[in-house]
C-alpha cells in the first residue's frame, strides 16, 4: 500500500478532526469535497461527481464549489440537514516556501463548523425569522433552556421543568437544539455533545470569561441547570467558531411561567406562527404581521410565540400600539422611517463574528442614524406612553461612531472588500496619495501606450494586465517579427494563438509603480476596515440596544397598522378569570373571506364564573372549530401586547392554553387518531388551572359510539368540577346537552343552520340554546354524495330514531331494515329507464336497420348496473 500524497495526508488530519460533517477542503478558487463527502455533496447539491487520482487502491471520488459562491452551496446542504466544516487556507503560498522550501504544501485548517444554528450570512438566513441555536441543561432534577441567536446576539436562559421542556423548544422553533450525550433528551436534540460541556460549574465560569465579570448577579438569579444549558450552549458555539466566539449579549434569564404556557400540539392546532403546512402564510403571524423590517418581523413572532402574564408588561405594550394606532399621522412617519433602515442588529452580528464587510459597516452608519433622526421625531410628540420614553433614550447617542463611519466610508460601501473603493476621499491622505499615484500611473500606462504604437507604428498594440504575467504588452502574430529584433527594446514574453506578448524596461518600472501603489492602497484600506470594524464594536451593547428599540416600535407601529386596518379593538385585561368577546372574529379566516369578497360572520364569547364552559352544538361546516379557534387566538393576541379582532374584548390573563381541535396519526410512534386524541386530553386534564383556556372539539369520536359518548361526558365532568377552567367544549354527541340539568357552570349554545327548498344554509351564527338537530345527511348532501347513498342514510336513520324512542338502544330497529334496500332501488331505476324508452318507441316507423340499432340500445340499457 503506498503511502497517501502531503496534500491527502493533509486532508484525512483534517476530515478526522471534522467527524460527521462534510469538510469543505479549499484548493485554490475551489473548495472541494472527497471520498464520500463528495458523494453526498454531488447528491445533494446536483453537481458532477468526479475522481482524482488512488487512495488504497481506489479512485477518489472528488466533486468541488467555486469559493466566491460557496455561500449559496452551504444554503443548500446546510438546508438538507448536512453540518459542515470549512477547511482554510491559513498562510500564503509564499509563507509555505519560506517556512519549508519550494516544495511546501499550503497549511490549512478548520476555520469554522458551518450549522443551521450557528449561521450570520444574510443570504443563509431567513430576513423575518429568528434563528435559535437552543441548548437543555440538567442538575439536581432541574431542566433549563438557554437559546442564543448568533445572528443578533441576543442570548435567553429559560427555567423550565422536564414536562414543559417539549414546549419551551416549540416556542422557540429552534434551527439546532444540543444536548448532553448522557442526558435523555436525544429524542429533542439534533447534536449531542461531551457531557463536560454540561457542567454547571464550568458553565459559570465560561459565562464570566464570556462577559468579563467577576459574579453573573448583574445578569440575574441562575440555578445549576441554568448555568449547565448556558454553559454547553457557549462551549458548542466556541467549537463551531473553532475559539473565535461570536457576539453574545448578557443572558436575560427568565422562568417559564412568565409566558402563556402553550404545548407543542396546542401550536400546531392553532397554527400561532406557522400553518399546518409548514409556512408562514396561513398563520396567525402572517395574519397580524405589518411590520416593515426583518428586526420587528422576527420581535413580532417571539411575541405570538409567548404571550405575556404580566398585566404591566402587557398594558405597557397596548400603551403604545394605542398612541400608534390614535394617531395615524405619527403612525405613517414612523413606518416610512423604519422602512428605510437597515438591518442593524444583523449587520452588528456579522462584523462580530469577523465575516463583516465594509456594507455591513455602512448599514450601521445609515440605520444609527436613521434611528436618531427617529428619536428625535418621537421625541417631540406629546403623551408619551412609557414604553416608548423608555426606548426614544436608546434611539440616541451614537453621534461619534455615526459621523466617523459617514467620514470614512463612501456612500455605497461594497460587500467585497478584496477590490477595495470603500473608504471615501479625504479621510486619509496618505491613501489619496497612493490612489493618486495609482491614477497617475495608469494614464502614464496609457500615454506609454500610444507612444508604443508611434514608435512601432503597430496599431493595435496593446498594454494588458493579468494574474500571471502583471503588465505587459501584446501585438497581433503578424506584427511581432518589429519587436523581436534584438535592437527593438522589448523581450519576449509569451506567444499565444493569433497574439505575441512582451515586456519592456520603462513598462516594468512603471508598472511596478503602479501595482505597488494598487497593493499598498488595498493595504490601507483594510487596516481601516479592522480599525472601523473595532471602533464599531466597541459601543456593540448600545447598538444592539438600539435594534431592539427599534424593532419595538415597529411592532408597535405595525400592529397599530393592522388594527385600524382591520377595525380591531383594544383588549381590556382583567384579574379575575373572564372572557367577554362581542363580535370577536378569527384574523387568518376573515382574510381568507376578504380575498373572495365574502364576509365573516362575528360571534360573541361570555366565559364568566357562572358560565365558564359553553358546549357548542350544530352541523358540521358550521363554524364551530373557526369559534373555538379564534377565541383562542383572541387571548394570544392580546396578551402578546396586541389589539384583538372583535368589538370589544375583556378578559382575565390565561396562564395555560389548550386546543384539542383535530388530529391525525403518529406512525412513527405507533399512535393512532384516537390515540393522540386521548394522549392530549390526558394532558389537558392533568395541567389545565382555574385560570387556564381550554378549547376542545369532537373529543371521543374516534372510537365506538357509546366508547366515545361516555369519554366526551367524563371530560366535560372533569373540565368542570375539578379543572374548573374556561371551556369550549364542541360536540356532535347530543346527549352531552343533558349534563346542563347538573352542571350549573355549563351553558348550551349551538352554530345556526336552516334548510330551505331541500338545501342546507350555514349561517355561522352562534346562538343559545342546543341545536335542534346535527344536519349530518345535508352537510353530506352538501358535499356532493350522491343521491342513493343519502338516501339509504335517510332510512336507517329514520330506523334508529324510531327504535331509540321506542326501547332507547341506540341500534334498536335495525333487524327489520333490509339490507339490499339501496340496491333494489337502483334495480326498481334501471327498469323505470328501460320503461320509458320502450314506450317512446314508435315501431311502425322504425326501418329494419333502425330497428336492430334500437334493440342493442335497448340490451345496452337492461345490461346497465
Amino acid at each position: 500500500m503506498s503511502a497517501p500524497t502531503p496534500m491527502m495526508a493533509q486532508y484525512l488530519k483534517l476530515k478526522e478532526e471534522a467527524g460527521d460533517c462534510l469538510l469543505f477542503y479549499r484548493m485554490g478558487d475551489f473548495f472541494e469535497l472527497f471520498f464520500d463527502d463528495a458523494k453526498v455533496a454531488s447528491a445533494c447539491l446536483d453537481i458532477a461527481l468526479t475522481a482524482r487520482g488512488e487512495h488504497d487502491g481506489e479512485k477518489v471520488a472528488m466533486c468541488g464549489v467555486p469559493a466566491h459562491s460557496a455561500e449559496a452551496y452551504l444554503a443548500r446542504l446546510i438546508k438538507a440537514g448536512h453540518r459542515v466544516a470549512i477547511a482554510d487556507q491559513v498562510e500564503t503560498p509564499e509563507e509555505a516556501k519560506k517556512r519549508a522550501g519550494s516544495k511546501a504544501l499550503v497549511d490549512r485548517a478548520i476555520v469554522r463548523v458551518v450549522t443551521a444554528g450557528t449561521l450570520t450570512e444574510e443570504s443563509l438566513l431567513d430576513s423575518r425569522s429568528a434563528n435559535w441555536c437552543v441548548a437543555i441543561g440538567e442538575a439536581g432534577g432541574a431542566v433549563a433552556v438557554a437559546a442564543a441567536d448568533i445572528s443578533t446576539g441576543r442570548f435567553e436562559v429559560i427555567e423550565t421543568n422536564a414536562d414543559a421542556l417539549s414546549a419551551q423548544i416549540a416556542r422557540l422553533n429552534p434551527a439546532e437544539v444540543i444536548a448532553s450525550e448522557a442526558s435523555g433528551f436525544d429524542a429533542l436534540a439534533t447534536t449531542l455533545r461531551p457531557s463536560i460541556d454540561f457542567d454547571s460549574a464550568r458553565g459559570e465560569d465560561r459565562l464570566k470569561q464570556l462577559h468579563g465579570v467577576a459574579t453573573l448577579d448583574g445578569f440575574g438569579q441562575f440555578s445549576r441547570a441554568a448555568l449547565a444549558a448556558a454553559g454547553g450552549l457557549v462551549a458548542y458555539l466556541d467549537h463551531t467558531a473553532k475559539g473565535s466566539l461570536p457576539f453574545l449579549r448578557p443572558p436575560q434569564c427568565s422562568h417559564a411561567n412568565s409566558c402563556m404556557a402553550v404545548d407543542a400540539a396546542t401550536r400546531e392546532s392553532l397554527e400561532l406562527t406557522l400553518s399546518a403546512q409548514g409556512s408562514r402564510k396561513g398563520s396567525l403571524l402572517d395574519a397580524a404581521d405589518r411590520t416593515v423590517t426583518g428586526a420587528g418581523a422576527r420581535l413580532l413572532a417571539q411575541d405570538i410565540a409567548a404571550p405575556l402574564m404580566d398585566r404591566t408588561a402587557i398594558e405597557a405594550r397596548l400603551a403604545l400600539v394605542q398612541r400608534f394606532h390614535d394617531d395615524p399621522i405619527l403612525r405613517d412617519r414612523t413606518r416610512s422611517a423604519l422602512r428605510a433602515m437597515p438591518d442593524i442588529g444583523r449587520a452588528l452580528g456579522r462584523l462580530a463574528a469577523g465575516r463583516g464587510s465594509p456594507r455591513d459597516l455602512g448599514q450601521l452608519r445609515d440605520g444609527l442614524d436613521g434611528a436618531w433622526q427617529l428619536g428625535e421625531t418621537l421625541g417631540r410628540i406629546d403623551a408619551v406612553p412609557p414604553l416608548l420614553a423608555e426606548l426614544a433614550p436608546q434611539l440616541r447617542g451614537h453621534g461619534a461612531l455615526i459621523d466617523l463611519l459617514t467620514r470614512a466610508l463612501v456612500p455605497d460601501p461594497p460587500v467585497d472588500a478584496d477590490k477595495g473603493g470603500y473608504i471615501a476621499e479625504g479621510y486619509d491622505a496618505a491613501l489619496d496619495d497612493l490612489r493618486a499615484t495609482g491614477a497617475g500611473g495608469r494614464r502614464s500606462l496609457a500615454a506609454l501606450e500610444a507612444r508604443y504604437r508611434d514608435e512601432t507604428g503597430i496599431a493595435n498594440l496593446k498594454i494588458k494586465h493579468n494574474g500571471v504575467l502583471g503588465y505587459h504588452i501584446e501585438v497581433p502574430s503578424r506584427s511581432a517579427d518589429r519587436l523581436m529584433a534584438p535592437d527593438s527594446g522589448f523581450t519576449h514574453r509569451q506567444t499565444l494563438a493569433g497574439v505575441v506578448r512582451f515586456n519592456a524596461p520603462e513598462l516594468h518600472d512603471l508598472a511596478l509603480k503602479v501595482t505597488q501603489a494598487g497593493a499598498h492602497a488595498l493595504a490601507a484600506e483594510a487596516a481601516h476596515l479592522e480599525d472601523l470594524t473595532e471602533r464599531a464594536l466597541e459601543t456593540r451593547e448600545a447598538i444592539a440596544a438600539t435594534a431592539d428599540a427599534l424593532a419595538r416600535i415597529d411592532v408597535a407601529a405595525g400592529l397599530a397598522e393592522r388594527a385600524a386596518e382591520g377595525g380591531w379593538a383594544r383588549p381590556a385585561l382583567v384579574d379575575h378569570p373572564c372572557f367577554d368577546i362581542v363580535g370577536g372574529r378569527h384574523p387568518v379566516v376573515e382574510a381568507a373571506l376578504a380575498k373572495s369578497g365574502e364576509r365573516f360572520v362575528a360571534n360573541d364569547c361570555t366565559l364568566s364564573e357562572q358560565s365558564r364552559l359553553w358546549l357548542v352544538t350544530g352541523p358540521n361546516m358550521g363554524g364551530k372549530s373557526t369559534f373555538l379557534r379564534q377565541n383562542a387566538l383572541i387571548a394570544v393576541l392580546a396578551q402578546a401586547g396586541s389589539y384583538v379582532p372583535a368589538a370589544s374584548a375583556t378578559l382575565g390573563r390565561v396562564d395555560r392554553l389548550f386546543s384539542r381541535v383535530g388530529a391525525s396519526d403518529n406512525l412513527a410512534r405507533g399512535r393512532s387518531t384516537f390515540m393522540v386524541e386521548m394522549v392530549e386530553t390526558a394532558a389537558i386534564l392533568a395541567q389545565a388551572t382555574p385560570n387556564s383556556f381550554v378549547i376542545l372539539d369532537e373529543v371521543g369520536r374516534g372510537t365506538s359510539t357509546y366508547d366515545g359518548l361516555a369519554i366526551a361526558w367524563a371530560v366535560v365532568e372533569a373540565i368542570h368540577e375539578d379543572n374548573r377552567c374556561r371551556c369550549l367544549f364542541a360536540t356532535h354527541y347530543h346527549e352531552l346537552t343533558r349534563l346542563a340539568e347538573r352542571c350549573d357552570a355549563l351553558s348550551l349554545h349551538h352554530v345556526r343552520a336552516r334548510e330551505w327548498k331541500g338545501d342546507l344554509v350555514l349561517l355561522h351564527e352562534v346562538s343559545e340554546g342546543p341545536a335542534d338537530r346535527s344536519y349530518g345527511l345535508a352537510v353530506a348532501r352538501l358535499a356532493g354524495m350522491p343521491p342513493a347513498t343519502v338516501k339509504r342514510a335517510q332510512a336507517v336513520l329514520s330506523k334508529l330514531e324510531a327504535g331509540r324512542e321506542k326501547t332507547g338502544g341506540l341500534a334498536a330497529g335495525l333487524d327489520d331494515l333490509p339490507l339490499f334496500a339501496a340496491a333494489a332501488e337502483q334495480e326498481e331505476a334501471a327498469v323505470d329507464a328501460l320503461r320509458d324508452e320502450l314506450a317512446a318507441l314508435d315501431v311502425d316507423a322504425l326501418s329494419p336497420r333502425e330497428a336492430l340499432d334500437t334493440l342493442y340500445r335497448l340490451k345496452s340499457l337492461a345490461n346497465e348496473p
